[in-house]
């Protein structure tokens, strides 16, 4: 993708060049680079990109839309390494995460002033916008830690309904790419109708990314995605294949859990294909990769230029890693 590689190279340089600003370089350096080091981890910088996506798709220049990338990137970095912590994980892309490097305490407290950077970012964002973008960003913040909250319940509960997960991971993910999308549109001088638009579409589309996840977890090349086979349903984490297996054949559940974390696996495997949740999964996927393609096509008739974003969302359902 071209407009991907394009907006990528954009941010990068940007994230770059910000690096070399006084408020990364800030003394006691123990809280700052914390933040340096998760920020230069790298990945597929999707939440910026969009943001500057939104600002193009009304025509503006993407340059206007880098405060907010800078902002949701912040932000979702930040949430990173309170989720590690609260994971207890060792590993983030294949490093030592925060709290691993620097401690507990020094983890959370870098991980608080990133997210006061993420609200600093948009004070370089057009002045006539900013009133509407903080409402955005606060509205969507808060949203992200509901959605943590609601993760973290389902541990604790036997039973969880798929509309439950659907708006778990809505809050948790979908948001952000929404909020990113609304951002970049209202910094580049968009309407609110086109920006709410586009936020549904976001929205839709990291619903389907967030479903396509647990269905790579479950199916996925271990060699491409870079996680055990398997992890999810080893540890019972709630997915929407678990809650659905768990509705059509909890026997399957209660024999699994006798089994150790190999044999587990290969047989919840089994178990989803001869009982039709994986192919349930995919339908679901579909359902919601439909519903954005639909709010795209609206934005569309409100004058926004849709072709890279529509190029986007096909590369991100047709991805297997």
């Amino acid at each position: 993708m071209k407009s991907l590689e394009r907006l990528q190279r954009l941010f990068l340089q940007a994230l770059e060049a910000s690096m070399g600003e006084p408020e990364w370089n800030r003394q006691p350096d123990r809280l700052y680079a914390p933040q340096r080091y998760i920020l230069a981890m790298g990945g597929k910088r999707l939440r910026p990109i969009l943001a500057l996506m939104g600002a193009e798709s009304v025509g503006a220049k993407a340059e206007l839309a880098l405060p907010a990338a800078h902002a949701v990137e912040r932000f979702h970095n930040f949430s990173l390494i309170h989720d590690d912590i609260m994971d207890a994980a060792p590993l983030r892309r294949g490093q030592a995460t925060v709290h691993e490097r620097w401690g507990l305490n020094t983890a959370i407290l870098s991980g608080d002033a990133l997210f006061v950077l993420a609200y600093k970012a948009l004070e370089s964002a057009p002045k006539s916008a900013q009133p509407d973008l903080y409402r955005v960003f606060t509205r969507t913040a808060l949203e992200v830690c509901e959605g943590q909250q609601w993760d973290m319940d389902f541990e604790h509960e036997d039973q969880v309904e798929e509309g439950a997960y659907l708006r778990m991971i809505r809050y948790k993910t979908s948001v952000l790419l929404g909020c990113a999308l609304e951002m970049g549109v209202l910094s580049g001088g968009g309407s609110t109708e086109l920006a709410k638009a586009l936020y549904s579409f976001g929205l839709e589309l990291g619903t389907s990314f967030q479903i396509h996840d647990d269905l790579l977890d479950a199916f996925g090349d271990p060699q491409k995605t870079g996680k055990q086979a398997g992890g999810d349903l080893i540890q019972g984490k709630k997915t929407l294949l678990w809650i659905e297996l768990a509705r059509r054949s909890p026997d399957h559940l209660h024999q699994a859990l006798a089994l150790n974390g190999t044999e587990r696996v290969a047989f919840l495997l089994e178990a989803l294909e001869t009982t039709g949740v994986g192919a349930y999964g995919e339908q679901r996927r579909r359902a919601h990769y439909d519903l954005a393609l639909e709010a795209l096509d609206q934005a569309g008739q409100l004058g926004a230029s849709i072709g890279d974003l529509r190029e986007l969302s096909e590369w991100l359902f047709s991805r297997d890693s």
